[in-house]
């Protein structure tokens, strides 16, 4: 009988408590330690959630119980980790993004291959029961032949409710790359790889005010484009229209397919939602309400996809190979703001089926042929 891929996690910050929540509670991983580079951090988030082991990073890594590594260290190390990881002989589960330059992710991605080990990447958005019911319902030719598509992220900006909001808005960050993998590896996922981008992007106030929080008054620079527009166009010939913005006082979100034959709305805020569909032009005509299908999810299944792919002898759903597309995309955004003219994206991605809506991340399918 096989036993459950053991799992350790390194970076111990907020969003640790989210992934070791969901980890823990999961039949098919267990989380056999916790890195950090302030080893008191790394141990009071194992006993917080009964992780018998910590430690520094090479520590963990040296480690006989840890098959599989979750990377959530700030993204200018996530490339550093996820090497030492590979070198260790470990898959790697990474959050968003894969890394910061082109040279760096594709370093990683072929370590991977000649260590015979896996990378996953963050967003795990994509995998929840929301965007994966838009998935097969699109699959299934719910609006025809996908022609177009309209997403929009727009509010005020983090500095409003952040204690730190700094890093959001220097190198790396900015609305693109903190909220674009989501959107972006969403498209990819529904639509296919995009070929080229023509983007436009401002820094309308050059700094900073943090609103909330113990440094509240505190002024800071800021070092991206804090709203970015886009045109996308996708290998399969459908054209995007995208806005990313930290600077309209109106929140709004949307991800709006129009097909052949009808418009379909994706949900995009967390793992759940309905997918609404407008099949019937006619003036007037009302949406349909599809509800979402599977067994609720949360953060940090992308880890449990991809362990159960390893077992299963497949490529995971979340990629590395989609990551490094998505990165590729966003520096072409980037290179498009400062060219002023349309980029090639060169890289590409592979088409994945959606999940099936009886996939459930609370089976233990270790001892078992998984049904993917």
């Amino acid at each position: 009988m096989s036993a459950p891929v053991k799992v350790a996690v390194i970076g111990a910050g907020d969003i640790s408590d989210q992934y070791l929540r969901a980890l823990t509670g999961y039949p098919d991983l267990a989380v056999t330690a916790v890195a950090d580079l302030v080893p008191a951090r790394a141990r009071a988030q194992a006993e917080a959630h009964g992780v018998p082991a910590w430690g520094s990073t090479a520590e963990v890594l040296a480690r006989d119980d840890v098959d599989l590594v979750v990377n959530l260290t700030v993204p200018a190390a996530h490339a550093e980790v996820a090497l030492a990881a590979i070198a260790a002989g470990k898959h790697v589960w990474g959050e968003k993004p894969l890394a910061l330059d082109r040279a760096s992710a594709r370093a990683v991605l072929d370590a991977a291959d000649a260590a015979g080990v896996v990378v996953g990447n963050a967003p795990d958005t994509v995998l929840g029961q929301g965007i994966q019911t838009a998935h097969r319902l699109l699959a299934q030719g719910a609006i025809g032949e996908p022609r177009t598509v309209l997403t929009l992220m727009q509010g005020p900006g983090p500095d409003l409710w952040h204690p730190r909001p700094q890093f959001l808005f220097a190198k790396g960050a900015g609305p693109l790359f903190d909220i674009g993998p989501y959107y972006l590896t969403a498209l990819v996922q529904l639509l296919g790889p995009v070929v080229s981008v023509s983007a436009s992007g401002q820094i309308p106030r050059a700094e900073r005010t943090i609103a909330a929080g113990p440094d509240a008054g505190t002024v800071f620079p800021v070092e991206v484009p804090t709203h970015v527009s886009v045109v996308t166009t996708f290998a399969s010939g459908a054209v995007g229209t995208s806005v990313y913005s930290f600077d309209s006082p109106q929140r709004r979100q949307l991800f709006e397919i129009t097909g052949s034959d009808g418009v379909m709305e994706v949900p995009v805020s967390g793992f759940d939602g309905p997918t609404r569909l407008l099949t019937d032009t006619t003036p007037g005509a009302s949406w349909q309400t599809r509800p979402a299908e599977g067994v609720p999810r949360d953060r940090g299944v992308g880890v449990l996809e991809l362990a159960r792919a390893v077992r299963a002898g497949r490529p995971p759903r979340a990629s590395g190979e989609l990551a490094y597309h998505v990165l590729d995309i966003m520096l072409s955004v980037e290179e498009s703001i400062d060219l002023g003219a349309p980029v090639t994206v060169a890289s590409t991605a592979s088409s994945v089926p959606p999940i099936p809506p009886h996939w459930d991340p609370a089976a233990r399918t270790y001892d078992r042929t998984e049904q993917t």
